[in-house]
């Protein structure tokens, strides 16, 4: 393999290691005659180590300088039995003893007490959690206790544990409600918030009744109240809930609210006539925009018809008009560019400003394309994928001068469309990464930090939501250069999705590039991209962005693993290659994934012919893939992904395109111009790009994942 590049930093040995390394080169020779001369070679070595050894105690003890989290490996078949035990509720004094200096018992305990909670003294309890305060383990048990309180109906001891809090959930609030009531507090405070969350515009706890029952005898719910919350409902979609709140009005508005409810759900020709008000503005505005995403034509038609009669104003009609030109030009329909253009410029936004380009794109239509990535705002058309755009519609043009000057600024960007921009220009790959303090102090600071052990020794025996809570709470804590170094000692502790989701946004965050991008089963990857006949790189990004190398990575589709394959593709797979699989569960073994993921991967490349389309295919399926080629044949490939319909796909296959020239920079120091790369060209011709950190005034800047 080609040597480290230049700039991914080398980390040096800790003295541990030198220490270590030294004492084996001083063992011993094997037995042999007797020389003594060799013997006292041997005396003067052996010397020469303990001097060594004496010298490193003096200067602290070993590894000082490289501080890292404490080593719970010895302790773990304890800690795991206390919690087998905890989660049956059987914790015993004995065994709690015997994890009494463990950083997780605090867990072990909280863990026990929720599970015997319904029979717990409330003495207990509280003794437990004064034990645990400022601990995240508190927290979590007094929530649960919490619950068990309102269940109990043991609302004083509730109101002495609850301290209310910005941002807590609509059950809180509504046990909270419950807990002042019962101990005889219902005057204008307890109004004030009880209607404030009466009026929330979506169905609430049943735990919310008997308060509510109580606003409404006190007569606190009147008409307008009602309406408040009905139309709040309406707007927000949630016509059953309106409906259900139109039964506590006069018959005439019930039936006027129950009129509103039947248009936001498919809008009618208002038979029974609707007053010419700001609700029925707002109500008909709201049908109409949703009718716009089933069916522009239709609410075009009913636009036209209703606006005149209900007098909606620029406003409403711009928002219809929006919505109607969105999801006509989303689709590719024909009139797209004609109701883009009936948009008044006010309504515009960014999603709009995009597809507008993106029309134009589509009828290769380069003036008007141009003409649109120029209306933006300054800030997208800062963004490297407009610049490139840019660009090229200038190249089309004839304009080849003012393409470059634009080229070289997108060339800044560490980004798949800064990456084009560069292999355009012919220059090197923009890079500037950056990597965690090695500030011994503050180092230790953050491996001493109680929470990050919690955290990571929690993720280790594999109690991830636990690991979430103590993390979330370590955060906070942290500073942003302590936070890049927790996010290390994660990653060291194979837990790499924490850079993808704590490492920041800012664009020196995304140059972190050794957290963000991690690098795990390198053998296994390298033998079944080899297998396969594919790029290594390719692989390692398809990772990144399906799993982010977390081998037990689970989707809401239920997908699985590193390469986040669904049950049904990996048995089809191995069946149709002939690889051993022995069912859901070995999707979670790392090699298993691989080769059957790797393989698929192989297969939707011979399928759709190049990189990009099987990047595509791998993400939204096969039959999109096949639709977006018959509706835009002889595509160029930056055009194609561009304009593809799914805003997910189109992102995806930037994406994996980007992270692999940051893999072949980990993996090989060199890149595959991704312009071959998209191809499916692997190393053409045996040219490679180099790195470059650029020193000019607009650094290289990524764009993030």
């Amino acid at each position: 393999m080609p040597s480290r590049p230049a700039l991914r930093p080398v980390k040096a040995p800790s003295p541990r290691k030198i220490s270590q390394d030294r004492l084996k080169t001083s063992a011993p020779a094997e037995s042999g005659p007797y020389q003594p001369w060799a013997t006292l070679d041997r005396m003067c070595r052996l010397a020469f180590c303990l001097l060594c050894l004496l010298c490193l105690c003096l200067s602290g003890p070993a590894g000082a300088d490289t501080p890292e989290p404490p080593d719970l490996s010895r302790q773990r078949p304890a800690i795991l039995e206390a919690f087998r035990l905890a989660e049956q509720g059987q914790l015993s004094v004995q065994d709690l003893a015997r994890i009494s200096d463990h950083p997780l018992r605090g867990w072990v305990e909280a863990t026990n007490q929720r599970k015997r909670l319904g029979a717990a003294r409330t003495s207990e309890v509280r003794a437990l959690l004064h034990r645990l305060a400022g601990e995240p383990a508190a927290d979590w048990l007094r929530a649960a206790w919490l619950d068990e309180l309102a269940r109990r109906g043991d609302w004083q001891t509730f109101l002495a544990e609850y301290t209310p809090a910005e941002g807590d959930s609509e059950l809180r609030r509504c046990q909270h409600l419950a807990a002042r009531l019962a101990t005889g507090e219902s005057g204008e405070a307890w109004l004030a918030d009880a209607r404030a969350l009466w009026v929330t515009p979506h169905s609430l706890p049943d735990a919310c009744d008997a308060p509510f029952r109580t606003l409404q005898a006190r007569g606190g719910i009147g008409q307008e109240l009602r309406w408040q919350r009905l139309e709040g409902a309406l707007l927000a979609g949630q016509t059953g809930l309106a409906r259900w709140l139109a039964g506590g009005l006069p018959a005439e508005q019930a039936a006027l609210a129950r009129s509103y409810a039947d248009f936001v759900d498919e809008p009618h020709d208002l038979a029974g006539g609707w007053p010419k008000d700001a609700r029925s503005r707002a109500v008909a505005t709201e049908g109409l925009a949703r009718l716009a995403r089933r069916s522009p034509d239709g609410a075009e038609t009913r636009l036209a018809a209703l606006a005149p009669v209900l007098d909606l104003d620029e406003a409403q009609r711009a928002r219809v008009l929006y919505q109607i030109a969105l999801w006509t030009v989303a689709s590719y329909l024909p009139r797209s560019a004609e109701r883009l253009a009936a948009v008044p410029a006010s309504a515009y936004d960014e999603r709009l400003h995009e597809w507008r380009v993106r029309e134009a794109m589509n009828r290769r239509d380069d003036a008007t394309a141009l003409q649109a990535i120029r209306a933006m705002p300054a800030h997208m058309r800062e963004d490297p994928r407009w610049l490139w755009f840019e660009a090229r519609h200038l190249e089309r043009l004839g304009r080849p001068d003012e393409a470059k000057a634009v080229l070289a600024k997108a060339a800044r960007h560490a980004s798949f469309h800064g990456f084009l921009a560069a292999d355009r220009l012919g220059q090197p790959y923009a890079l500037c990464p950056l990597e965690p303090s090695d500030d011994p102090e503050l180092r230790q600071r953050v491996a001493e930090d109680p929470g990050l052990a919690r955290a990571l020794e929690l993720f280790t025996i594999d109690r991830l939501p636990l690991a979430s809570i103590e993390w979330r709470a370590l955060m906070r804590t942290l500073s942003p250069a302590e936070r890049k170094i927790a996010i290390a000692f994660a990653g060291d502790a194979r837990w790499y999705d924490r850079a993808v989701f704590f490492i920041g946004d800012t664009p020196e965050d995304l140059r972190y590039y050794s957290l963000r991008f991690p690098l795990h089963h390198e053998n296994v990857l390298r033998r079944e991209a080899k297998r396969n006949d594919l790029d290594p790189a390719w692989v390692a990004a398809q990772i990144r962005a399906e799993s982010a190398f977390m081998p037990r990575a689970r989707s809401h589709a239920d997908a699985r693993g590193l390469m986040q394959l669904l049950p049904s593709t990996a048995r089809h797979t191995a069946a149709k290659l002939g690889i051993a699989y022995s069912g859901i569960a070995s999707l979670y073994d790392p090699e298993t994934n691989l080769v059957l993921g790797i393989a698929h991967l192989r297969h939707m490349l011979d399928e759709h012919g190049v990189a990009y389309k099987a990047i595509a295919a791998y993400n939204a399926g096969p039959g999109p893939v096949a639709r977006w080629n018959r509706d835009r044949p002889n595509v160029e490939p930056d055009f194609w992904i561009e304009t593809l319909t799914y805003r997910e796909t189109r992102e995806y296959v930037a994406r994996v395109l980007a992270f692999s020239v940051i893999y072949d920079w980990r993996l090989e120091g060199r890149a595959i111009p991704v312009t071959d790369r998209m191809l499916g060209r692997i190393d053409p011709a045996g040219r490679r790009k180099p790195f470059a950190c650029r020193t000019d005034p607009e650094p290289a800047t990524p764009t993030a994942p």
